[in-house]
Parts: structure tokens; sequence; C-alpha cells
């Protein structure tokens, strides 16, 4: 039975954590899907995925292509990834259903914390999740570093 943590941003933007976590993920042996609501949005994680420094290039892809079963990290807008990820890394309000929770490893719902509609949203996700069963953990990076805050 899988955990959904939630990172709470509030000091470093998306592209920055989200390397962070992906490499932590791969560390694990996991592939991953990292799960958007915006193709153009993905688009853009793609590309800031491949200027990151050469040496933490994290391998990854676009959703659609002939590898996509292969991909270590499989960026994506839909529910299903063809990688088998064992971890899902939702951005920007992406659905998460308690039973993707209970079937993976990992589920990371990363919010930006600085948007009241996010903040919103994420609060709705932690209320459905654990109210669905789901072990949870909130994480805030408000005091400098990652603080774990609530878990449930």
């Amino acid at each position: 039975m899988g955990a959904v943590y939630f990172y709470h941003l509030t000091r470093q933007p998306l592209e920055n954590t989200l390397p962070v976590l992906l490499d932590k993920a791969r560390q694990a042996g996991w592939k991953i899907a990292v799960r958007g609501t915006d193709p153009a949005r993905m688009d853009w994680l793609d590309e800031k995925l491949w200027q990151g420094p050469e040496e933490g290039f994290l391998p990854h892809g676009r959703t659609g292509g002939p590898h996509d079963r292969d991909q270590p990290i499989l960026l994506t807008t839909g529910a299903e990834a063809a990688n088998d990820p064992a971890c899902v890394m939702a951005v920007d309000g992406a659905t998460v259903e308690p039973e993707e929770v209970n079937a993976l490893e990992r589920v990371c719902i990363l919010f930006d914390g600085n948007d009241d509609q996010a903040l919103q949203h994420a609060r709705g996700q932690w209320k459905t999740l654990t109210g669905a069963g789901c072990s949870a953990q909130y994480w805030s990076e408000e005091s400098g570093r990652w603080e774990k805050k609530a878990e449930a």
C-alpha cells in the first residue's frame, strides 16, 4: 500500500523542486510518471529537464513516443502511463484517485503555495485522499528547508 506526499512549494519553483524529487525516486529504483493537465506546460517541463546539469541528467520522455514503455520518467497529461510507473508526481492540479495511491509505491502532489487556487485544490485533494483512507504526508519548505508538517 502506497502513500501520497503533498509538497507545498513556497520558496522554490516547480522546475527546481521536481528534478530533486525525480532524482530521489530514481534512486529508489522507481519508474515515474509526471502527470500534468496542460500539454504545453508538459512541453515546458520537458524542456526544463533537458536544460538541467549534464551530471544530473534525468532520462525522460513525453508521452506519445515510440519508447514510452521504456522511459524511466514519462511526462503525460493522461491518467494512464505506458511506462508502468511505481510513482506518480502530479503537478498543476492533476487528478489523483485513492485507488492509485494504494496501488503505487508513492504519489507526490506538488502545488504552488503562492497560488490560492492551487492551494485550495491541494486542500481538497488532501481531504478526499485521506478521507478514503490513504496514508498521507504534508511537506512544506516555508522555513527554508523541507519539513513534514502533517501526517494522516
